[in-house]
């Protein structure tokens, strides 16, 4: 379990594909404080730390991960928000979040607002995921409140320490970005679903 609030950055040092299942090794300044199978938040995706060298920790993801997220775009030298799971007791400053990627959207716009910014994106809403205005969703594992929200797109705001702390800054229209919407959200359209 996550809260969707970035605790740093991390730097793609080499990607090794074997067999289905891709081998992220990541840079990073919280690696000394990991474990072997601890799990990190990778760009809002929950994977399993399998070994660590120095300053740079290795991790796996499948082909479930890869179908459904950004993660197989990744390239060497590319920028990811990273997040440990959640402690007990802690406080939840973001909102629940699980680490497992519904689907990926598409960065539509990008406003300036003078000190914010506005990003604009827009998904397939034939998976039936929904958005609503001042709701929680989490972006490359962004914990963040929906500003507006239409039938397949919704705007967030950001603020200048969000954009300077995470991958926001590199976002640029046509940037494709992980989507976890709101569990909440989730269950209600199931269960709307089943009557």
């Amino acid at each position: 379990m996550f809260t969707g609030i970035i605790e740093s950055l991390g730097t793609i040092t080499d990607l090794e594909s074997q067999q289905n299942n891709l081998n992220i090794t990541v840079k990073s300044i919280i690696t000394d404080e990991l474990k072997i199978d601890q799990s990190v938040a990778h760009n809002g995706v929950c994977l399993t730390v399998v070994s660590i060298n120095g300053d740079e920790y290795t991790v796996t993801a499948i082909k479930e991960t890869l179908d459904k997220s950004n993660i197989g775009d990744l390239k060497v030298g590319d920028l990811v928000n990273l997040e440990r799971a959640m402690k007990l007791g802690d406080r939840l400053d973001g909102h629940i979040v699980q680490g497992h990627v519904d689907q990926t959207g598409i960065c539509t716009d990008i406003k300036n607002e003078e000190g914010s910014w506005f990003f604009t994106f827009e998904y397939d809403s034939s998976l039936s995921n929904i958005t609503i205005e001042k709701g929680s969703i989490t972006i490359d594992g962004t914990s963040l409140t929906v500003v507006n929200s239409g039938i397949n797109s919704f705007s967030v705001a950001i603020i200048p320490y969000t954009y300077e702390n995470t991958n926001f800054k590199n976002f640029e229209i046509g940037t494709m970005v992980n989507l976890e919407f709101d569990v909440l959200g989730k269950y209600v359209t199931k269960l709307m679903s089943i009557k």
